[in-house]
């Protein structure tokens, strides 16, 4: 939302208006000019966020007077006026998650989302894997409500002329860390790869969100010999996440399940060399600029690191890929391309 924002309100015939729990609003930040927020207070929690959004949202949508209704979530309020949605959440970690009360979020998840998509004016997926993933078995019924739309990446995100200290065989992840992030599978293959290169280190930047799976990657790098050189460092800022980038040897994005990867792009951006899946939607959003590899490999995923350590002109080609794989995302297009949409969904 804050990378979308800015661009929404430069476009023209829109108004927007933001509505959000009052929780909130120290992490959206400083709002662009022109956009009226509307900040509401309620006992939090999933089920009675759900509650007001499919109860009281709708009519204060009403009294505002408002002609669309965009949610990026995959689902939104049911009765408000035009509703759109982004489908975002990757609904195929609804097949992969073991313990009951995570497999019960994700199930309720995806019952709403194909409630939302039912009842919606139109959706905006992030990728065309997410299109296709989240048709039900029946893409054909909701192909003309789907528009596919990337999202883009933060300016910040670029490669620096200057030079930078780096620590030879450091491998950088990021994400939140959630079971479908595939984080086991990396850190064997960090044990395969450390035998040849004793200096490695992994570096692994996110919120600890899933935080029995984060005892389990504890554990296990304790198990493989490589707790020493495996490194949580928890949230970073934009800031931090670009030096982060430009300081490491490989990036690596194992993820079994995503409709898009931010962070993906984002190591583009920055010219580092990426290693990633070969499923969901990474092959789509890297291109060419990657080296893919079955994510439940730790033998290949091993094998391509080594290879990105150990020959540098493959580095050298990864880097110039990347690069200009990353030109091709923009948050100004992406706002453009949404605008479109919303004003379609409102009948101009």
């Amino acid at each position: 939302m804050r990378n979308i924002l800015p661009h929404l309100a430069r476009q023209e015939g829109l108004e927007l208006h933001l509505l959000l729990h009052a929780d909130q609003g120290e992490t959206i930040g400083e709002l662009p000019p022109g956009i009226h927020l509307h900040a509401v207070t309620f006992t939090n929690g999933f089920g009675r966020r759900l509650l007001w959004e499919q109860m009281a949202l709708p009519g204060m949508a009403r009294r505002l007077g408002i002609d669309v209704t965009f949610s990026l979530a995959n689902y939104g309020p049911l009765l408000a006026p035009r509703p759109v949605i982004m489908l975002r959440n990757a609904l195929g970690v609804f097949g992969q998650e073991y313990r009951l009360s995570k497999w019960l979020y994700w199930a309720g998840l995806t019952a709403a989302t194909l409630a939302s998509l039912v009842g919606c004016r139109a959706a905006i997926a992030v990728s065309d894997y997410a299109r296709r993933a989240m048709g039900f078995g029946i893409p054909a019924l909701f192909k003309s409500k789907i528009a596919v739309i990337h999202h883009g990446v933060d300016r910040r995100f670029t490669p620096t002329d200057q030079p930078t200290e780096r620590t030879e065989g450091a491998l950088l992840a990021v994400s939140d860390i959630y079971v479908q992030k595939n984080f086991h599978t990396l850190i064997r293959a960090v044990a395969r790869v450390r035998q040849t290169h004793p200096t490695l280190r992994l570096d692994i930047a996110g919120r600890l969100v899933d935080m029995e799976y984060h005892q389990e990657l504890s554990r296990l790098a304790g198990d493989c010999g490589v707790s020493d050189c495996v490194r949580f460092l928890g949230s970073r800022t934009p800031d931090e996440l670009v030096a982060l980038y430009r300081g490491c040897d490989a990036f690596v994005f194992p993820s079994t399940v995503e409709t898009f990867g931010n962070p993906l792009v984002e190591a583009m951006a920055c010219g580092t060399p990426v290693i990633c899946s070969n499923s969901a939607a990474m092959p789509e959003v890297a291109g060419d600029a990657a080296l893919l590899i079955d994510p439940l490999d730790e033998a290949a995923l091993a094998a391509a690191i080594s290879r990105v350590l150990d020959e540098p002109e493959l580095r050298a080609d990864l880097i110039r890929r990347s690069l200009a794989r990353a030109a091709d995302f923009s948050w100004e297009k992406t706002g453009a391309l949404t605008a479109a949409i919303l004003r379609r969904a409102a009948g101009r």
